[in-house]
């Protein structure tokens, strides 16, 4: 078993044929997209990086318990396995299911957010801030200082910095501080983790000032694994005891079962106050389904009890994770930039780096996220300004510190080989990077989470990439 590769703990039972294009034919479907690899169809895709999100594969287990769905409007068998999964693995008392982590976020917001009121956190996250802003709040970025380095190799970058959150609270006061928004591996940092000691430190302090913690439990079964390899004294601890210590030093939680458990669909809610829990629900039965259901099909919650299950199992998240060093230790010998160190879910490439003739102003992320389509049928994301969008107070736009692209890798679904052909075409667009003369202006903005229906042209007719 190679160590920088092991064996997948799997053997492929059934395929799904992908499509290989020209360029020309690319081109032309950059084009029509708008030049946003997310207008994109499918089938004019190779390999699909834009994100883990519903895009893993199943387990035969799953798809099984598809079969054993119960569609009951009202007190579905299904929601109490789901439920007692949650129990398990996530400890919360309270679980409320929805349609997906974003349905989550909704209900989170509209019970928890008021117009003035400020939310802390550990770096946003697109669909997260756009409730949180869309309910009156405005969002605090309290990361630590490394998270916005791509080259620091912090083992803990998604790490609230108290200092940052004690000023916050100190200024604008606890009782307008209605939760700290806390990721378990942060995306736009680059699926950097939290440490068990920073979170203990945080609970101590959101305690002393009554402020709930409510975690984004997408990938927090990463967040464990980087625990056990990273932090001293947890070695030798299962991913699920891990797990659960992360739940317990919170009050409640958000979740995408889309990531972690393997699922196409699905999310939940969870809290241990019973009265948070009942306004949640009474919101849930107004904009997802019943509170037994949330908008999920019984048979969508059976496979999520059991990707939860699948999802703490160390040969699982072991070759999840370094499926992904893969990638990125591929990049870093060729001397792409990338974020360090490598986070559980992407790969993220420095863009203003790799672009660093192109200004903030033409997009180098969207850019580049173009350009690597065009040579080789690579979808990724761009999490730079495009994603980051504009101050609501200003009109202006936000230019965060990291300006990267994300190379997501789906759980169970590509190969080495797929990953080889990923890095090759990379290192070959950087050692060509010369030649992308010119970014990337609007051409249509939506006025909210405008990464995914903007339209771009090049600002020059000079042509885009050679």
């Amino acid at each position: 078993m190679s160590a920088s590769h092991p064996a997948e703990p799997w053997r492929i039972k059934m395929v799904e044929p992908l499509r290989s294009t020209t360029r020309d034919q690319r081109a032309q479907a950059l084009r029509e997209a708008g030049y946003n690899i997310s207008l994109l169809r499918s089938e004019d895709v190779y390999i699909d990086l834009y994100t883990d999100s519903g895009t893993s594969a199943m387990s035969d287990r799953q798809w099984a318990a598809l079969m054993i769905g119960d569609e009951a409007y009202a007190g579905a068998r299904s929601f109490y396995r789901l439920e007692e999964a949650v129990h398990r693995y996530y400890g919360y008392e309270h679980v409320i299911p929805t349609h997906q982590g974003r349905g989550a976020e909704n209900i989170l917001s509209r019970c928890l957010v008021r117009p003035g009121t400020h939310v802390p956190g550990n770096m946003y996250f697109t669909t997260t801030r756009a409730h949180q802003e869309l309910n009156g709040a405005v969002f605090h970025d309290v990361i630590i200082d490394q998270a916005h380095d791509p080259v620091s190799d912090h083992p803990f970058k998604g790490d609230i910095d108290l200092a940052k959150l004690e000023r916050l609270i100190h200024e604008v006061g606890a009782d307008l501080i209605p939760y700290v928004s806390l990721a378990a591996t942060v995306n736009m940092a680059g699926g950097q983790p939290i440490s068990m000691a920073g979170l203990t430190a945080l609970r101590d302090l959101t305690q002393r000032h009554g402020i709930p913690i409510i975690l984004d439990a997408a990938r927090a079964v990463e967040n464990a694994w980087f625990i056990k390899q990273r932090e001293p004294g947890w070695d030798g601890r299962a991913i699920a005891d891990i797990l659960r210590a992360i739940c317990d030093l919170t009050d409640g939680a958000a979740m995408s079962a889309k990531k972690d458990s393997y699922a196409n669909i699905g999310g939940w809610l969870a809290f241990r106050a019973p009265d948070l829990a009942e306004r949640a629900r009474n919101l849930v039965v107004l904009y997802e389904g019943l509170h037994t259901y949330g908008g999920m099909a019984g048979r969508d919650m059976e496979a999520v009890a059991q990707g939860i299950a699948e999802s703490v199992q160390e040969d699982n998240i072991r070759t999840r994770v370094q499926q992904v060093a893969y990638l990125g230790q591929r990049l870093a010998v060729a001397g792409v930039p990338i974020v360090r160190p490598v986070g559980g879910h992407a790969v993220c490439v420095d863009a203003a780096a790799f672009l660093p003739h192109l200004p903030r102003e033409q997009f180098p992320a969207q850019t580049l996220a173009a350009v690597l389509y065009l040579d080789s049928g690579v979808r990724s994301t761009e999490r730079g300004a495009v994603s980051a969008g504009r101050d609501p107070a200003t009109g202006l736009d936000r230019f965060p510190a990291l300006e990267l692209v994300r190379l997501t890798v789906p759980r169970r679904t590509y190969t080495q080989s797929h990953m080889d052909l990923v890095a090759d075409s990379l290192i070959h667009v950087f050692r060509q990077r010369a030649q992308i003369i010119c970014g990337l202006s609007f051409v249509h903005e939506p006025p909210t989470l405008r990464f995914f229906q903007a339209r771009f042209a090049p600002v020059s007719d000079a042509p885009f990439f050679e």
